[in-house]
């Protein structure tokens, strides 16, 4: 387990170095710079910004000075906001996003888990076909015209919800939910395929043969096993969860990370965005390998390569 968890860690770096490098140079090669959107901006003053940043150096000297400041976490000033440093912007915004990520994955994993479920236990019967009819549009339909069709229906027309905004739980549940709506369709599909393939099993014949209830063979039994390609899951579902956050969080105006990470594109603000990158990468790639630790967990006959054997 060691040795798989450190060459994991190695591979980690290797991603993250790839990661900073393929922006640092995307970055660079694209058409203007951070101050070219200012208005009646003297050259004196853009050409002291320029050196002030460090942008009138040679491109390997901004490339080395970048992956150090990578590798001690130190993402300097945002070229756009001042006084504002990239650091205390991802501070400010990312307990934002987490929590309303981490909203989101429960409710795809509680709701998709439970709608694929009743789904298989009522296979080919009516609530079969309307977990089969929310599951596929919820894949459908993408988060931001869910968002949209949300915001405009249960917050304006019945305003069951708050518009826009940040100051409390009730102004949540709507990105969340419109975050977490393909995610849960997803699961259900995923979740209803593996346990008709469970109940057909074996083990979960003899269970019923024994008398054992529906849903006590479902929590006994079928449903550990039938978890498996959902925790396979985890590793996208948290990526698409945090690139879903991006444009959600702008249309119901939430002060998230997803927020500065957009408008960082806008200015075209180089720390930042390199930044936030680095920051969202570091998560992502630590979600896949904690859902590679998880499957030793979940099905103890699984084994990580390089554990003893």
């Amino acid at each position: 387990m060691i040795k798989y968890i450190l060459k994991r860690l190695m591979y980690i770096l290797l991603a993250l170095f790839v990661i900073v490098t393929a922006t640092f140079f995307l970055l660079r090669v694209a058409p203007g710079n951070p101050f070219a959107s200012e208005r009646n901006f003297p050259p004196q003053i853009e050409e002291k910004l320029n050196e002030t940043y460090g942008l009138n150096n040679p491109w390997y000297i901004q490339y080395k000075d970048y992956l150090i400041d990578a590798a001690t976490f130190d993402f300097g000033e945002s070229m756009k906001y001042k006084a504002r440093s990239t650091n205390d912007m991802i501070a400010e915004g990312f307990p934002v996003s987490l929590t309303l990520g981490i909203e989101a994955m429960l409710l795809a994993i509680g709701f998709g888990v439970l709608i694929g479920v009743v789904a298989a236990l009522y296979h080919n019967r009516f609530p079969d076909y309307l977990a089969t009819t929310f599951a596929v549009l919820g894949i459908s339909v993408p988060s931001f015209i869910l968002a949209g069709l949300m915001q405009y229906f249960l917050a304006y027309k019945l305003q069951l919800f708050p518009i826009s905004g940040w100051k409390g739980f009730t102004y949540s549940i709507l990105p969340a939910l419109a975050i977490a709506f393909s995610h849960m369709g997803f699961i259900a599909k995923l979740t209803r395929s593996s346990m008709l393939e469970q109940n057909n099993s074996d083990y979960v014949k003899m269970a019923r043969a024994k008398g054992l209830g529906k849903w006590t063979v479902v929590f006994r039994h079928t449903l550990r096993n039938a978890l498996l390609p959902v925790v396979t899951y985890l590793g996208p579902l948290t990526a698409g969860v945090v690139t879903g956050s991006f444009i959600v969080e702008q249309i119901f105006a939430v002060p998230g990370l997803g927020k500065h990470f957009v408008q960082s594109i806008t200015n075209r603000d180089y720390t930042v965005v390199m930044g936030t990158t680095v920051f969202y990468a570091i998560i992502l790639l630590f979600a896949v390998f904690i859902v590679d630790i998880l499957y030793s967990v979940i099905d103890p006959r699984i084994r990580l390569k390089g554990a003893k054997k």
